[in-house]
């Protein structure tokens, strides 16, 4: 059977409880099917070599924009459904990316970390979906996550000056302190985690390809300050875009300035090519 839409009531408890939550049947075999079948088309192939395929754990983003399925699958209301409950109802996509496992055994160990820590917002209401295409076991390097850790606060990813995509703050994950789980959807399920959940995956012992396209979204008054904008970033995925940045210190009303070319000025076109074309598409426009 195939999961309902939204959430229950305990689910989104244990969500805020713990910052992450795993489930089966999401989606049905001939969607994920269809899905792998995306995954291996050359527009995405393209993006990664065959030696890292092979050795390492691999990160091909801003897939939405190469594949009508990864777009539909974005927006998918099986998907939307369950996090609109937990950032809100108007979403925007920060980014997109297929991650691979190499099939080579005791490789594609990914280090401890937290999303948040790579592309910083005005506040903490991102969360990521992980769609699996294959099942997560701890044999093929699933994702552990700490339980509660997103109510830790940012935790150190600096290292000799510079950033590091390791959290520098170990005894989260080797003491018995704190709860370390597996995280094990089956192929069509998914996992959502909060973007301050501390979270690593280790080796692949299967010899087979691990493979899970993931959604890193976003509330729209989520306003990015640091890394990347990507081909898809800023691409609305519920609701509408409100001209509205929520910070630490409260909510920031933003001039509409028209003549800039933009209704916010430079600063807020932090949306890529892409995702702009496909708002123009959707009839999306800042609201005020």
């Amino acid at each position: 059977m195939i999961n309902q839409i939204g959430l229950s009531p305990q689910q989104i408890e244990d969500y805020n409880k713990d910052g992450f939550l795993f489930m089966d049947d999401v989606l049905t075999p001939e969607e994920v099917e269809e899905l792998r079948e995306a995954c291996e088309s050359a527009q995405i192939t393209m993006l990664r070599s065959q030696q890292d395929y092979e050795n390492s754990t691999v990160h091909s983003l801003g897939i939405t924009a190469l594949h009508p399925a990864i777009l539909r699958l974005a927006k998918h209301p099986a998907i939307v459904q369950k996090i609109i409950p937990l950032i809100g109802p108007n979403i925007q996509l920060q980014h997109s990316k297929l991650a691979t496992k190499p099939p080579s055994k005791g490789r594609g160990i990914f280090p401890w970390h937290q999303d948040y820590a790579f592309y910083p917002h005005t506040n903490s209401d991102l969360l990521s979906v992980m769609v699996m295409l294959d099942d997560a076991t701890p044999e093929n390097g699933c994702m552990s996550m700490v339980k509660g850790s997103h109510r830790f606060g940012l935790l150190s990813h600096e290292k000799n000056g510079s950033f590091t995509p390791e959290c520098q703050e170990n005894r989260y994950w080797t003491s018995d302190e704190y709860e370390v789980v597996d995280v094990t959807p089956r192929a069509g399920g998914i996992s959502i985690h909060h973007c301050l959940t501390l979270h690593g995956s280790a080796a692949n012992l299967s010899g087979k390809p691990r493979r899970g396209i993931v959604f890193s979204y976003r509330a729209d008054d989520a306003y990015q300050m640091a890394d990347t904008i990507f081909d898809d970033t800023g691409m609305l995925i519920c609701g509408t875009k409100q001209g509205v940045v929520r910070c630490d210190v409260g909510t920031v009303w933003l001039p509409v300035r028209p003549f800039w070319g933009n209704p916010y000025g430079n600063a807020w076109n932090q949306v890529g090519p892409f995702a702009e074309e496909t708002n123009k598409q959707d009839g999306s426009s800042p609201q005020k």
